[in-house]
């Protein structure tokens, strides 16, 4: 995620727009761990009643504004199919400046050391962790502070990813010592990760770079080996055009589109046209023209006039949906936009002449929009879900009582139709921000006053979408403060009821024993059962990753298996705050059943992260 100052609010944006008026908001109110003692509650489902039905707002005194949906202007330069022959037979697009990063409130002022007002000459001040709040009753009624009793499941597969220590050069000419196209030595860590799974392949991106991987099955014998990478994310764009084949940038995201069998990758372009300073910002598509992810790919840049930052992009039948924020400093005026963009997916795939179109929200909150799991679609026409927290942390909001949903529609022959609607709130028992939300001195580490950021003033992707036929399901997550002043991962499942408005099916914030749980995210098998992975940490734990799940049928709002462990921390990340701004877990496509996580970890004597990937399938679905 990137940060930009805006000194002037000069959008150009439409001024027709849809008003949300709002109801009154409520008052702010493994080796085995260490953990101290704690008392132990029963997870609670909350009511399944339909959601409120009243417009909502997030920022006192200003209304949300849905403005009209914009067709973005594309650009077409260089070849649109490649880069040459495939993937696999590129070298490293050469390196160069990544966009954004040196302007004012790019990454670099985020985060990087987390501190301002150090001695001069000396490192930055270690700013004070924010105070714990207390947690309300209703709020502590749904957590589960005990271990499941199921014994843990362990991994099927495991090994290092991109991150320190990652020594891999594997593409045309990697041998030549005067190839500096790609990281040469170990890797470093990043903050940026994302992961998509095949029939036969991993594919990892961490920052600005990307890998692909084996995976065992009918075309390998053994998971985890290298067959091409690292190469910086833009090499796949090579020969196209000035934006997208030049500028490097994290915040890159790949899926597989299981629906088509095809691999998807974006990159946002951060930096101006190098001939118009004032000129707009840009979002980089690449499909797969095939299910290999070595292959050719069809290519397509879409000028952007806000800066495209945090993109999370999902798989629906009509459009890949790909919600953007313009900033993370408040805006004159409207303090806060997010915009929601949608490609269309069905020309993409073709190869052919595709279009985007953009809604941009003033007062939102950081979104995400519903990504299909499984190969049963959503019925023909229906609208995607997108939602977000409650809150506004630029505003000291950090509690709520609600999710929040909005229904997308677009309508390709004609922008004038694409519609967003209004946000409703779906009652959730109270929560507040891990951390004041994100970019907090927070997680203790052992031997450090350095502590970690939690992304806390947001849902963490996937919003992963299932149709099982007789029920379709959602499920969202977001880290909380706990009532034992550590962190823990709320989660929901939510149901379409006939309208086909989510509804409250079952939530907990899970956080057995203290300490901190945060980042995660969720995937349900075709079973219905439910994964989770993320970050554990916690003085005196190292910061490491962790995985929990529950059976379709169990008790409503229990992770009923004992957490297993991913990665086991060896280390404190002294050098930053920043520990992830997002991971994601996965299905694979091949049984619907396995689920694959990624998350940094650090080893014995490093100073920057390695990711670590791994699978876990629960008894009884393959």
């Amino acid at each position: 995620m990137k940060r930009l100052t805006l000194s002037l609010f000069a959008l150009g944006l439409v001024t027709a727009a849809v008003t949300c008026l709002v109801a009154a908001r409520p008052a702010a109110t493994a080796a085995p761990e260490r953990r101290p003692a704690s008392a132990t509650r029963a997870a609670v489902a909350f009511d399944t009643s339909r959601p409120l039905g009243s417009m909502e707002q997030f920022i006192p005194d200003k209304a949300v504004v849905i403005h009209p949906a914009v067709q973005s202007q594309p650009e077409r330069q260089g070849a649109a199919e490649g880069p040459g022959t495939g993937l696999g037979t590129t070298p490293p697009t050469p390196p160069a400046a990544r966009g954004g990063a040196a302007r004012a409130g790019g990454r670099a002022a985020r985060g990087g050391t987390g501190g301002t007002g150090g001695r001069a000459g000396g490192p930055p001040a270690i700013p004070p962790p924010p105070p714990p709040p207390e947690i309300s009753a209703a709020g502590a009624a749904v957590e589960q502070t005990t271990q499941g009793t199921r014994a843990a499941i362990e991994p099927v597969a495991s090994f290092d990813g991109l991150g320190t220590g990652f020594t891999g050069r594997e593409f045309p000419g990697a041998g030549n010592a005067a190839d500096a196209g790609a990281p040469a030595g170990p890797g470093r860590g990043g903050i940026d990760i994302s992961l998509a799974v095949g029939p036969d392949h991993i594919f990892e991106i961490l920052d600005g770079n990307m890998a692909v991987f084996t995976k065992k099955g009918k075309k390998y014998p053994a998971t985890g080996k290298l067959l091409y990478g690292a190469v910086p994310n833009n090499t796949v764009f090579a020969g196209f055009g000035v934006r997208c084949g030049v500028s490097n940038n994290s915040d890159s995201v790949v899926r597989y589109d299981q629906l088509a069998n095809r691999w998807l990758i974006v990159v946002p372009v951060f930096s101006r046209p190098p001939d118009n300073p004032q000129g707009p910002y840009a979002m980089c598509y690449a499909v797969s023209a095939t299910s290999d992810p070595l292959g050719p790919y069809y290519r397509y840049e879409f000028q952007r006039p806000l800066f495209p930052d945090y993109p999370r992009p999902a798989v629906w039948p009509d459009g890949y949906y790909n919600p953007t924020s313009t900033s993370d400093n408040p805006l004159p005026e409207v303090i806060t936009q997010k915009h929601d963009c949608i490609a269309d997916r069905n020309q993409m795939l073709k190869g052919l002449p595709a279009t985007e179109q953009c809604v941009v929200i003033d007062g939102g909150v950081f979104m995400l929009n519903t990504d299909v799991d499984g190969k049963r679609l959503p019925p023909a026409g229906a609208p995607n879900i997108m939602m977000s927290t409650g809150g506004t942390q630029l505003m000291k909001i950090f509690e709520d009582d609600g999710i929040y949903f909005y229904k997308v529609h677009v309508d390709w022959n004609d922008v004038s139709r694409t519609t967003v609607s209004a946000p409703q709130k779906i009652a959730v028992a109270p929560y507040h921000y891990l951390c004041d939300g994100q970019l907090s001195n927070c997680v203790s580490q052992p031997g450090t006053e350095r502590r970690l950021d939690s992304q806390g003033d947001k849902l963490i992707q996937r919003l992963v979408y299932r149709n099982f036929g007789d029920h379709e399901s959602i499920l969202a997550e977001h880290s909380v403060a706990t009532a034992a002043h550590g962190g823990g991962v709320r989660w929901y499942e939510f149901r379409l009821n006939k309208q086909r408005d989510p509804v409250l099916y079952q939530q907990a914030t899970y956080a057995p024993g203290g300490f901190y749980r945060w980042l995660g995210s969720m995937a349900m098998d075709r079973k219905g059962d439910i994964g989770m992975g993320y970050s554990f940490g916690g003085d005196p734990n190292y910061p490491g990753q962790r995985f929990a799940a529950r059976m379709a049928n169990d008790p409503k709002g229990q992770l009923t298996f004992h957490e297993s462990v991913l990665a086991e921390g060896q280390a404190s990340q002294t050098g930053s705050l920043r520990w992830e701004d997002y991971t994601n877990i996965i299905v694979d496509p091949s049984d619907d059943c396995t689920l694959w996580f990624v998350g940094n970890y650090l080893k014995s004597g490093a100073t920057s992260s390695t990711t670590r990937i791994g699978s876990f399938v629960l008894r009884g679905c393959r």
